[in-house]
């Protein structure tokens, strides 16, 4: 029988076995060493003392001897000092020590230097600060601590201990105030009751003296590096720039804060990151809304401590950036940005030089250029459909970018993808709407139609004619699409707006009036104005119902001041309203009560009334034919004429009885008949206190039959 071979083993190479140590840098050694020869100095003279005392053997009591020897104060720091001079044991010691002090001493170019340099630290602050970091780079001098300070549960650095390593006496030189605290390039711990504060050099100092690039603890989650890419023409880059230099960088240095006020998607955080890598600072961006609170305070200084550290400028992000309060006993790194949204400024800081920096909106060349940069194969896609996009849809470059992303494959993908991306921007502030209708389904007068439609079409073609200098300069205000659409309920005016939406490809906003009037003084303008802000660059159409609650007319007497405030609230809502550029559809029933001036601002007013005998007609047989079938209609041609002759009823009132008319024949188990249209109708008009009178009903149920 042949023996089983033996099954093959894959020789790992030496090399990978055992990886080369990376040498600690030439300051960090002689830091090592600088506490060695100190720590071995100070145990020297200790175990002097113990000889004569006998050994200490971590005493669980306390003996005679030791009491003595504290009493006759034999450990002073004088007594250790002339011994250290006269003793010839120590006089290599000291030569050695004296050799490295002055070679850390010289050190003008390193990190630790750079670290003392960036905190201001003093000599004592550096001297614990290099105790600390010893400990930090060879965690075995933990245990020389506890040795050196006759503890076994001390084995850490203690502010005693460093005193009498460094010659500085019995007991702390440090206060609570240094920078090393302030700074936390050191913790501080407390170690139980009647025990000394255990002192340890914070983890990224230690890396950063080591040239590991690490993001601190405190920012893990909330903070990333982002990168600077190639500026949009339009982008005041240079400007900002020198600018920025002027502040940071002229005669009288200044610290700086820029608020980059922009939609989402607009390319605030690549300007800012543009801007700073052409001032040679990486961006570090924060996002306030993932830090709580409480610890907001400790984030902040870390993020500050980290871009002196880094040499990195600092955007924050998010709503909590309005906010929040910036700590005033932070030094502020020298670059910030503030990527906020209009309005969402934050208050300002006295030590700060402030700017403000709105990116503009892309226009259609740049728009079209950005579609094929970042979508090469669009410039395949049929014209008909890449034109309506590139005009119609004012998009950011971050929408774009995400729809490459998404990988969209055609024009239609590319607009669901950034109505989605859209949708977010007001999330919580108003609601979205389905838009299922078309034109065949809107039924209303002729002069209605025609006016609607023309809202459409100067809706697709107001871009390019805004983007015109001498239309801009004709109308600095007013180049938003207002429309008001009065009626009684139920007569279309929201079937209208969704039609609209349809029709451009938009989606359709309800803003819901309940989250924006509010009692108190000067609410209602600030919920407004968060909505117009985000919606101003959007394409959306925003519907207001029961706008006359919004509007309503000022009083002409101002008898007290709540009557004040609510007038300074309409005027506010005038101008918002006239400054607003998007797209915005008003409803309401009651025309009589909005403000005239506020009337005079609108681009259309547009009046729909209930439908008379035809078109109710039109109406029944549209929804029964959609819902029921043709036969259905046919069969009951003449008896909806006469039903739509003989009641007077709003759109809604007849959608609704149809539907109500449908479930009551499933129930029957037939199909839909006049008996079941005119149960659904009464229903309806129930609702409004009417009845269909006796002889009406009698009559088309005999007609019916």
């Amino acid at each position: 029988m042949t023996a089983p071979a033996k099954s093959a083993r894959k020789t790992i190479p030496k090399s990978r076995l055992i990886a080369p140590v990376q040498p600690l840098p030439a300051e960090l050694e002689l830091a090592l060493a600088r506490f060695r020869l100190r720590a071995t100095l100070r145990l020297l003279w200790l175990e002097k003392l113990w000889g004569e005392e006998g050994a200490p053997d971590a005493r669980a009591t306390i003996s005679h001897d030791e009491i003595e020897s504290n009493l006759a104060d034999c450990d002073s720091p004088q007594a250790e000092s002339s011994w250290l001079e006269r003793d010839e044991s120590t006089r290599r010691y000291i030569g050695k020590l004296a050799e490295v002090e002055a070679s850390l001493a010289s050190d003008q170019s390193s990190r630790l230097a750079a670290l003392n340099q960036i905190f201001g630290l003093s000599a004592e602050e550096s001297n614990l600060l290099q105790a600390c970091v010893a400990v930090a780079l060879d965690p075995s001098l933990a245990r020389v601590c506890a040795y050196l300070q006759d503890h076994t549960g001390r084995a850490y650095v203690t502010e005693d201990m460093a005193a009498r390593l460094f010659h500085y006496g019995r007991s702390s030189v440090w206060s609570a105030e240094s920078a090393l605290f302030r700074w936390e390039l050191i913790s501080s711990k407390d170690a139980g009751a009647g025990e000394p504060r255990a002192l340890a050099c914070d983890p990224q100092i230690r890396d950063w003296l080591l040239a590991r690039h690490t993001l601190d603890e405190a920012l893990v989650g909330v903070a990333h590096l982002h990168a600077p890419q190639s500026p949009l023409r339009l982008w005041p880059v240079e400007e900002t720039v020198r600018f920025i230099n002027r502040t940071i960088h002229g005669s009288s240095p200044e610290r700086a804060r820029l608020a980059i006020v922009g939609a989402r998607g607009s390319g605030r955080k690549t300007f800012a990151a543009t801007v700073s890598a052409a001032l040679r600072f990486p961006l570090l961006v924060i996002e306030a809304d993932q830090i709580d609170e409480q610890h907001w305070p400790r984030v902040f200084l870390r993020a500050q401590r980290h871009a002196f550290l880094e040499r990195c400028a600092l955007a924050w992000t998010g709503e909590a950036v309005s906010r929040r309060l910036w700590p005033q006993s932070v030094p502020l790194f020298p670059l910030q940005f503030i990527i906020c949204e209009v309005n969402q400024e934050p208050p300002p800081v006295s030590e700060l030089i402030e700017r403000r920096i709105k990116l503009p909106a892309l226009n259609i060349r740049e728009r079209a250029e950005l579609w094929r940069g970042y979508i090469p194969a669009s410039k395949k896609w049929p014209k008909e459909d890449f034109e309506p996009l590139v005009q119609t849809h004012r998009v950011y470059v971050g929408d774009i970018a995400d729809a490459a992303r998404a990988r969209v494959g055609n024009a239609e993908e590319a607009v669901a993808r950034i109505r989605q991306a859209a949708r977010l921007r007001l999330t919580g502030l108003a609601q979205l709407l389905e838009c299922p209708f078309d034109w065949d389904d809107l039924v209303v007068r002729e002069p209605v139609n025609e006016t609607l439609r023309d809202i459409v079409f100067e809706a697709r073609n107001r871009a390019a004619f805004w983007e015109k200098e001498q239309a801009r300069r004709m109308f600095p205000q007013g180049r938003g699409l207002m429309a008001l659409l009065s009626g009684p309920p139920g007569t279309g005016k929201t079937m209208a707006a969704q039609v609209i939406a349809a029709s451009l490809s938009y989606d359709l906003f309800r803003v819901d009036l309940s989250a924006v009037v509010s009692k108190y003084v000067g609410e209602t303008s600030q919920n407004l104005e968060r909505i117009l802000s985000r919606a101003a660059d959007m394409d959306a159409v925003l519907l207001f119902d029961e706008a006359d609650a919004m509007f309503s007319k000022r009083v002409s007497e101002v008898r007290d001041a709540q009557d004040k405030f609510a007038n300074t609230d309409a005027a506010y809502l005038l101008q918002a309203i006239e400054s607003f550029p998007g797209i915005a559809l008003l409803a309401t029933n009651q025309k009589h009560n909005i403000d005239p001036a506020f009337i005079r601002r609108l681009r259309f007013v547009i009046d729909f009334e209930k439908p008379d005998a035809a078109q109710r007609f039109e109406i029944w047989t549209r929804v029964i034919e959609r819902l029921a079938g043709c036969e259905r209609v046919e069969a009951m041609h003449d008896d909806l004429k006469s039903l739509a002759e003989s009641v007077d009823a709003t759109g809604a009132q007849i959608k609704f009885a149809i539907l109500g008319a449908i479930f009551i024949a499933k129930r029957a188990g037939r199909d839909l008949e006049m008996a079941h249209l005119l149960r659904g109708l009464e229903r309806e008009l129930a609702k409004e206190g009417r009845a269909l009178p006796a002889r009406d009903r009698r009559r088309m149920m005999r007609d019916g039959a």
